[in-house]
């Protein structure tokens, strides 16, 4: 019997025009930081971006999407791979795992071949500290073409 996971997606504001597609994409084909899904339906129950920097709408988000039946809340790849990569990300999850006792993981689709190129070029993600925050959509590097 497969159980249903209950998600929530926050993007940067950066992106607030984003339809979504590529998170939308991965979290059907359980790719990227999806693939830990793999085998049981996923439901998207709030997709919303942070509000812009600092971050204002992270705990109405958070709040909303615990109301609406979320157990995780993923912090979409573009907090990681946008120039320059979210300067808060660390504290959002910090937040919303405390506040709210829920799991809150960082990425959505994998991260496109061409983000990574560029983060690798200018060492973006040299620093111990980013390797963690990445792993979860590095994918292999078909996948990452396919996600350009």
């Amino acid at each position: 019997m497969n159980s249903k996971k209950k998600i929530g997606i926050i993007i940067c504001d950066r992106y607030r025009r984003c339809a979504g597609g590529k998170c939308l994409r991965a979290m059907r084909n359980k790719e990227g930081a999806f693939s830990i899904y793999a085998g049981l339906d996923v439901e998207l129950v709030g997709f919303t971006t942070c509000d812009g920097c600092p971050g204002g709408n992270i705990e109405y988000a958070g709040e909303e999407m615990v109301k609406n039946g979320a157990t995780v809340v993923h912090l979409a790849t573009g907090l990681v791979v946008g120039y320059p990569p979210c300067p808060h990300i660390d504290t959002f999850k910090a937040f919303l795992e405390k506040r709210y006792a829920i799991e809150v993981v960082v990425g959505t689709h994998p991260i496109p071949k061409k983000y990574l190129d560029m983060h690798t070029h200018l060492g973006t993600w040299k620093d111990a500290v980013w390797q963690p925050l990445i792993a979860p959509t590095l994918s292999d590097e078909l996948t990452r073409a396919n996600y350009d």
